[in-house]
């Protein structure tokens, strides 16, 4: 449903109190007065800064001497006569903190419950006391999606075009691509990506689809929540990880319509266990690649906040913004550090367990279930794949991962990234000999690979710059020699770690599938 229809149902249910947490005040308002409008019901407001007022009538006067939130509530108890909407503007701070404020939000929610009326609270956090949460129910204010994405851009352009002449030069497909790059955008944020494509010259084309797209990696980025993450065009550039490419070419359509209809569920994801700077991360940066869809790292490390409940709801707000993304794909890096709490007795007040329980529930729902049954009418077209978060769990400590996230049914498959063969690690040196204007072939590629066994792919690249800063500062050329001398007066991680990797690679034999 659209969240006025959710609304709608809420406030049919007399529920006495509804809370909504949201940085975008102005447009859950928006949504908020026009169900009330819509359903002809009383609403009436209250901030800090203008006291109670009429909601609907925006010129009707405040109620004089009802700034303060304890009075605020006495008035609207006192003046309470049937079925009505009471919007309350950050009050969730008041309550926090002042036992008469939150003496009167009782009572107000208690004579709501008997005559009929709701108390909507819109705070820009979810810190509450218990006791408002135990008489509340929380309403998830959704991100647009497509069609409203393409109600704003219309909008936002006649708008802009009231203002100045616009030149618009875009086909079908264009707006497809636009809209695309707008999912996972809130309302506002769309708003202002648009105004800033057409800024400079009031027109709008296909060359400002980059500058969207940019502008959208800046916002997303500055919430400090996902991160859009470059990957390698080719998986060429990718040394290694042969069964990973061929697992992943394998399934390279089955997010397609035609995929839905011969009966495949849309994939989960997978989770990547290894050897530290093995190419965890690469073998994210190749899904991406092969899929040809964008990556987005989730910072797990910002979604813990000092206030109760908004640790929970940043982590259900990046899994709704992913999702609305979709398809993409997201990589959870180093995800026993945010959840390894959850395996054991924690002191965080069970904080880590919930936030743990959030995202293994939100696993089992988005996607992955049974395809719906193949349609035998030639004539009909397939069924739509549900749009999918193709997810990327990388972890280093595997006695640190709770173990209903190795479940079978939790991803599609559980990889297995060791130190690089052979094969490999001839791979990783042309790469970045390649990569640094070098020729590989006038390397001596397979001495390399020998002397290098037992290094990760992280340390033959460092090796290689290494012996670049040694041939720089001799105002000589690289040769095979200094690489091979770079390596020989560097341990690796295989032999300063060994026993730690003996036991994750004993670890993960028979449990695993190697990624190479």
């Amino acid at each position: 449903m659209k969240d006025s229809e959710r609304l709608q149902s809420l406030l049919a249910a007399h529920y006495p109190c509804i809370t909504l947490t949201t940085h975008e005040e102005d447009d859950a308002l928006e949504m908020v007065l026009n169900v009330a409008i819509e359903l002809s019901m009383p609403a009436v407001m209250w901030s800090q800064s203008r006291g109670v007022r009429d909601a609907i009538l925006r010129d009707a006067p405040p109620v004089p001497d009802s700034e303060h939130p304890a009075a605020a509530l006495y008035h609207l108890e006192q003046t309470a006569g049937g079925p009505r909407l009471i919007i309350l503007l950050d009050m969730a701070a008041h309550l926090m903190r002042d036992e008469r404020t939150i003496r009167h939000w009782r009572d107000l929610v208690r004579q709501c419950a008997r005559d009929g009326s709701t108390v909507l609270m819109i705070d820009h956090q979810a810190d509450r006391p218990e006791v408002v949460r135990a008489m509340s129910v929380t309403f998830e204010f959704s991100l647009p999606d497509e069609a409203e994405l393409d109600q704003i851009l219309k909008s936002t352009l006649r708008q802009r075009n009231e203002e100045r002449p616009l030149r618009v030069t875009l086909g079908k497909r264009d707006v497809d691509t636009i809209l695309r790059n707008l999912k996972g955008l809130t309302r506002r944020q769309a708003r202002q990506i648009i105004l800033d494509a057409v800024c400079d010259d009031n027109c709008l084309d296909l060359r400002d689809v980059n500058r969207m797209l940019a502008g959208k990696r800046r916002l997303l980025q500055s919430s400090g929540l996902l991160e859009y993450i470059e990957s390698p065009v080719d998986l060429e550039e990718i040394g290694g990880l042969s069964r990973l490419k061929r697992w992943l070419n394998q399934r390279q359509g089955a997010m397609t319509r035609e995929a839905a209809a011969f009966g495949i569920p849309a994939p989960r994801g997978v989770l990547m266990l290894g050897v530290q700077g093995a190419g965890k991360s690469l073998a994210a940066k190749a899904v991406a690649t092969a899929w040809r869809m964008p990556l987005m790292r989730m910072d797990v490390g910002a979604l813990y906040d000092r206030y109760v409940g908004e640790s929970e709801r940043r982590l259900r707000d990046t899994l709704r913004q992913a999702q609305s993304m979709a398809p993409i794909v997201l990589w959870i890096d180093e995800i026993e550090k945010a959840f390894a709490s959850a395996a054991s007795r924690s002191t965080d007040g069970g904080l880590s367990q919930r936030m743990f329980g959030t995202l293994l529930t939100w696993m089992q729902e988005r996607g992955g279930s049974a395809p719906p049954p193949r349609n035998t009418d030639d004539d009909a077209p397939p069924p739509a794949p549900e749009a999918g978060v193709f997810v990327i769990a990388t972890a280093n400590d595997i006695e640190a991962l709770p173990p209903e996230l190795l479940r079978k049914g939790r991803f599609d498959e559980i990889f297995f990234v060791d130190l690089p063969n052979l094969d490999a690690r001839a791979q990783i040196f042309a790469i970045h000999l390649k990569r640094r204007g070098r020729n590989p072939a006038k390397f001596d590629i397979a001495a390399l690979a020998q002397a290098s066994e037992g290094f990760s792919g992280a340390e033959i690249e460092q090796a290689v710059i290494a012996a670049l800063h040694d041939a720089f500062s001799a105002k000589g050329e690289l040769t095979t020699a200094q690489i091979v001398e770079t390596l020989a007066n560097s341990p690796p991680i295989s032999v300063t770690m060994a026993e730690r990797i003996d036991a994750l690679r004993a670890w993960a034999h028979g449990r695993c599938v190697s990624a190479d």
